[in-house]
């Protein structure tokens, strides 16, 4: 059985930036689960993408989400690359501008947009987000300094450790500089006592001493628990991390980028877009570039 697949890289204007993505836009229908998350292993990237036809006739497309070690209700990258791959390839006819579909994930329908540069080609591509949801504070900051390889003086005094959740909960750690936020290395042990199991499990760390002047945080992210060690760029926490960012009083712009993947090699830029009305949060996006790889075809027996 052949499965032919697309590989792109999502948030970047360069190849070999930005987070890996491979797009199965023709899977059998009938495909089982089993089979997709063994392929997602195989080919051990961040996340594998597979379209589907909705349930629901007033989406465009089924999008299911494999990391190596799991299926996910809703990712960033996978949702933003999935998109661009349709237009790349011609699925979407002409963007005339922009285009916007929607995606049936695991959270309800997701819509995307499109926009295409002055000939006609994908440029940017942005999701809307559910509205994040603020979960559980973490208030052991010694212990998840010590597992983060850091001290406790390393982490912002004045923000929380807390849970947020777009579809995947996180747990926002505040770093107080770039020099810190290099000298992380996750100590799994330790992981494992503190977070394992837990809404929290996933760890996104940031600062707001960046190496772009452009960008407004630097960020990493840590997610054992999904079989990623390190992710070079996380869609599904940057928009939650834009609205811990204004909750806070670390950033005041509604529009924000946040640089990510510079550790691993993978320069990774991502666009946050947040709506306001008033004091209240009616609005997240987040987006940016990909850069198309390549295609290629698995032989399934």
């Amino acid at each position: 059985m052949p499965l032919n697949y697309h590989l792109l890289d999502v948030f970047t204007d360069r190849q070999f930036g930005g987070n890996q993505l491979a797009v199965f836009p023709d899977p059998p229908k009938d495909l089982p689960r089993c089979t997709m998350q063994q392929i997602a292993q195989e080919m051990n990237l961040s996340e594998v993408t597979f379209l589907f036809p909705p349930a629901d006739r007033a989406n465009d497309y089924r999008l299911r989400i494999f990391t190596p070690a799991a299926e996910l209700p809703m990712a960033g990258h996978p949702t933003v690359g999935a998109a661009y791959a349709l237009a790349h390839i011609g699925r979407l006819g002409s963007l005339e501008g922009a285009r916007t579909i929607v995606f049936e994930e695991g959270v309800g329908p997701i819509s995307v947009s499109i926009e295409a540069n002055e000939d006609g080609a994908p440029e940017e591509v942005w999701m809307r987000q559910p509205i994040p949801q603020f979960h559980d504070m973490f208030h052991d900051r010694r212990g998840i300094a010590e597992m983060l390889s850091l001290s406790e003086d390393d982490l912002v005094e004045s923000a929380p450790l807390q849970v947020l959740s777009s579809g995947l909960p996180f747990l926002y750690v505040p770093v107080r500089s770039l020099e810190a936020i290099k000298r992380v290395q996750l100590k799994h042990d330790k992981w494992q006592n503190l977070l394992a199991g837990s809404n929290a499990e996933n760890l996104f760390i940031t600062t707001m001493e960046t190496v772009c002047g452009s960008s407004t945080a630097h960020s990493r992210m840590f997610a054992p628990a999904l079989g990623i060690s390190e992710d070079p760029a996380t869609g599904s926490a940057s928009g939650p991390l834009g609205v811990y960012l204004l909750k806070y009083g670390l950033a005041e712009a509604d529009e924000m980028i946040s640089e990510q993947g510079f550790e691993m090699g993978r320069r990774s830029m991502i666009g946050i877009r947040i709506k306001r009305s008033g004091p209240d949060i009616s609005g997240v996006a987040i987006g940016g570039q990909c850069a198309y790889m390549g295609y290629g075809t698995l032989l399934i027996n």
